[in-house]
């Protein structure tokens, strides 16, 4: 976007993002279901439902994936939703994670990775279960 957007908007912005931070489900869904994007990316790249993730609110990222969030995108430094919820080991996000179709080899790091690397052993076992 080459136009500078004016404090108003930054400021609506920074309190979506701070909305799936936070889990706040219902205002948040509201919002998209009126017609804010739900791919809305920060200045990191970090989409609503990748914070919504790595703060560990699986109503939030249920809402987001049910209202067509992109599971599959990544932030400016390669990381998933899936990645940031097997972080976090949010069992029931990475299972809505993985039942909208998320890949847990995509990123760098993967979601798999992640887990291997921070010995998160349930998580290894979630996102390389064959019956997933």
């Amino acid at each position: 976007m080459s136009e500078e957007l004016d404090a108003e908007t930054l400021a609506f912005a920074h309190r979506m993002f701070d909305l799936a931070r936070d889990g706040a489900t219902d205002e948040l869904a509201d919002y998209v279901d009126a017609g804010l994007p739900v791919d809305l990316t920060n200045d990191k790249g970090d989409t609503l439902l990748i914070l919504a993730a790595y703060h560990a609110h699986p109503e939030t990222v249920a809402a987001l994936l049910a209202r067509g969030a992109d599971h599959s995108r990544t932030n400016d430094r390669g990381q998933t939703a899936l990645a940031a919820a097997a972080f976090r080991s949010s069992t029931e996000a990475v299972r809505a994670l993985l039942a909208a179709g998320a890949d847990p080899h995509q990123g760098s790091p993967s979601a798999v990775d992640t887990a291997s690397f921070f010995d998160l052993s349930e998580m290894v076992a979630l996102l390389t279960a064959p019956s997933r």
